[in-house]
């Protein structure tokens, strides 16, 4: 084999950065090697609508990746990242009701609240003042390898002064009675709502309470920042600061396979010519888990069990995203009291709730739920003054049986059902913001076929590696009786998205795989410590 590194990064995604960052700063020599033309994987941004306007192509608003422990310490600004906030962080209109908005500042969100329905505000500063108490351990464990032993224990000590067993209950229940029990009022309710349905889980199940609260603090605490200049910043900070450590990172660098000898892998191919890179310690996979079990790891050298329970490997669902350059802000129907950098889109709860249910069902939404995203309202330098960058996307079905609206969709995703299915999208826009297509000067939509071919990672355009419903969390995931970054092969980790804790940029799959391999080469060296005779 060629070369020699102590480890081989595979993906130059926001895990494959961290995990390479984390092994350079523990001594060893590291080899990224990705795909793309360029580093970032779901983390990028583009031109591509027009020269004039920045577009992240994916993921666009990082609370998760300012809460990280792990990113917080790399130090990114000093390799050219500067975060920034649009005036507050989420907005969701109610047709009749106004603007749900959740600022930085919880008095102004408690106060804007509180005009709309009486005892909201009070009650919204109370979660607040929980979360005070226990939201770093929380969020600590999350991120952590499972189990959390030390985050545990440490939330375990503090859950008393943050409402004991009533707070266990909380984060269990499904977030649309969360909202129903604590709150009078529409607006905590669809925030709340909103932020669960960033994830794929339905919003009257378990563990939907627990996404919308965290999201919904997580707001609260350190906001939705985005990089200046477009989401690839980050990316081009994580590798920047690899390479400043002495890592290599090789773009157009396909990796077809991974080598295994003896149960352990000893290396990757790449390319079409086979290219043989050997690694001496680990290999680290920032791979969708159906992509490395019986893809680059051939199934002769898994055991019979993964292979099976690959079978029931489930993605979460697929993604259309719709990208807009306006020449002018967004003509919503009521001006926003505070502008916000995110918005969420839907009629209500229950409407949100029904839209998501109709993904899990298998039908293309007639009224989809829209996240969207005002960039150059949260970001200048996305486009000309007086302009704004603006983005939505939407859940579709990775499987479609039927189209809930009258468009015929069938789930191809070629052009006619992208744009048609885009024209949908901006309905929606249009219904709460009257003359939004009079401001369009350009469009593009990208459906699941197109974000599969930018990341290979995005199997049938799904973001987050996996679903995140219970079955395929924790110990489930990425397939039962696993939950940590090692795999069925000795000195292979898996360091993406469909590791715990799943989808997110926070760079914990990243970090949990570079610990365990740090950890696993201390036990190899003291396993073959030579004993002395005599």
């Amino acid at each position: 084999m060629s070369g020699g590194h102590d480890a081989v990064v595979v993906g130059a995604g926001p895990n494959g950065l961290v995990a390479a960052n984390l092994l350079l700063d523990a001594g060893w020599s590291v080899l990224v090697l990705e795909a793309q033309p360029d580093v970032g994987g779901a983390v990028a941004s583009d031109r591509g609508v027009h020269p004039d306007f920045v577009h992240d192509t994916f993921s666009a608003f990082y609370p998760l990746a300012a809460a990280s422990p792990t990113l917080r310490s790399f130090g990114l600004e000093e390799h050219g990242l500067r975060w920034l906030h649009a005036p507050a962080v989420l907005g969701h209109y109610l047709p009749g009701t106004g603007w749900a908005t959740l600022h930085r500042d919880r008095e102004v969100t408690a106060t804007l609240m509180d005009a709309q329905h009486a005892g909201d505000g009070e009650a919204w500063l109370e979660l607040c003042a929980t979360w005070d108490v226990i939201g770093d351990q929380v969020v600590g464990a999350l991120l952590a390898p499972f189990p959390p032993v030390r985050t545990g224990l440490g939330a375990a000590a503090r859950l008393p002064r943050a409402g004991g067993l009533e707070l266990v209950r909380t984060l269990l229940t499904p977030v649309a009675d969360v909202g129903r029990l604590r709150f009078g009022g529409e607006a905590p309710r669809v925030l709340l709502a909103g932020n669960a349905g960033h994830a794929d889980i339905p919003l009257n199940a378990p563990g939907s309470g627990l996404m919308g609260i965290l999201m919904t603090m997580l707001g609260q605490t350190v906001g939705f920042p985005v990089p200046e200049g477009g989401a690839g910043e980050l990316a081009r900070a994580l590798a920047h600061r690899v390479r400043a450590r002495g890592g290599e990172i090789r773009c157009d660098a396909e990796v077809t396979g991974i080598e295994v000898r003896d149960g352990r892998a000893v290396g990757v191919r790449v390319g079409r010519d086979g290219e043989r890179v050997a690694a001496r310690h680990a290999v680290l996979a920032d791979v969708v888990a159906s992509r490395l079990y019986g893809g680059l790891v051939a199934p002769e050298h898994l055991p019979a069990r993964t292979m099976r329970a690959m079978r029931d490997f489930e993605m979460d669902p697929g993604t259309v995203k719709v990208d807009w350059a306006l020449d002018g802000p967004v003509p919503w129907a009521e001006e926003q009291p505070h502008p916000t950098g995110t918005v969420h889109v839907a009629d209500s709860v229950e409407q949100m709730a029904q839209a998501l249910h109709q993904v899990t069902s298998q039908t293309v939404p007639a009224e989809p739920f829209l996240l969207a995203g005002q960039m150059t309202t949260t970001d200048p330098s996305r486009s000309p003054q007086g302009t704004e960058s603006l983005w939505a996307y939407t859940h579709v079905p990775q499987q479609v049986r039927r189209d809930g609206g009258d468009d015929g969709l069938r789930g191809t995703w070629d052009d006619s059902e992208r744009e048609r299915f885009g024209d949908r999208v901006q309905a929606r826009m249009e219904a709460i913001a009257p003359g939004f297509g009079d401001r369009v000067v350009a469009r593009r939509v990208l459906g699941p076929r197109e974000m599969e071919a930018r990341n290979a990672n995005l199997v049938g355009g799904g973001l987050n590696g996996g679903t995140a419903q219970l079955h395929q969390q924790l110990v489930f995931r990425p397939v039962p009786g696993t939950g940590r970054a090692t795999t069925p092969v000795g000195g292979l980790y898996l360091c993406s998205a469909s590791a715990h804790p799943g989808g997110g940029v926070h760079g914990a799959p990243g970090s949990n795989a570079a610990r365990a391999a740090v950890a696993g080469r201390r036990v190899r060296r003291v396993l073959t410590i030579p004993r002395r005779r005599g």
